[in-house]
């Protein structure tokens, strides 16, 4: 009798667990395709739109409580003092939130990244309007 009941536990977690499994693979299958579609839709410069843990432009200037970058071009002094005094206001050790101060600099680095994308962009188009002029050493 005792076998029995043993076997009949034995296979009934192997179901739960296979089917944990399962249900897991089929989770990241589809997340998987999610971020092909994702990535494939927008253009090349869009593919980091979540990128710096999820956060888009849009809320990362609404955490910092700037103007999203019109061209690629915003004032950085502004972006980096509002960034300074909201990371020092939320200080643990001062009774502050970690969990906000971690939001507040993936915000920061959220809005460099974009102007950082943005001036390299335009760094290559100007190069492509200059044309590419190598330069020959000859002995």
């Amino acid at each position: 009798m005792a076998h029995r009941i043993i076997t009949q536990v034995v296979i009934t977690g192997t179901r739960v667990l296979v089917r944990a499994f399962a249900e897991a693979y089929r989770q990241a299958a589809a997340s998987q395709q999610y971020a092909k579609q994702v990535g494939s839709s927008n253009s090349p410069g869009m593919a980091n739109n979540y990128a710096s843990s999820g956060l888009t432009l849009d809320e990362a200037c609404k955490i910092l409580n700037v103007r999203p970058p019109q061209g690629g071009k915003t004032d950085m002094e502004t972006v980096i003092s509002r960034f300074k005094r909201l990371f020092d206001q939320n200080n643990p050790d001062q009774g502050g939130s970690f969990y906000l101060q971690s939001k507040i600099l993936r915000a920061r680095e959220r809005i460099e990244l974009e102007v950082r994308e943005a001036a390299e962009a335009a760094e290559r188009e100007a190069e492509l309007k200059r044309g590419w002029k190598p330069k020959v050493w000859k002995d």
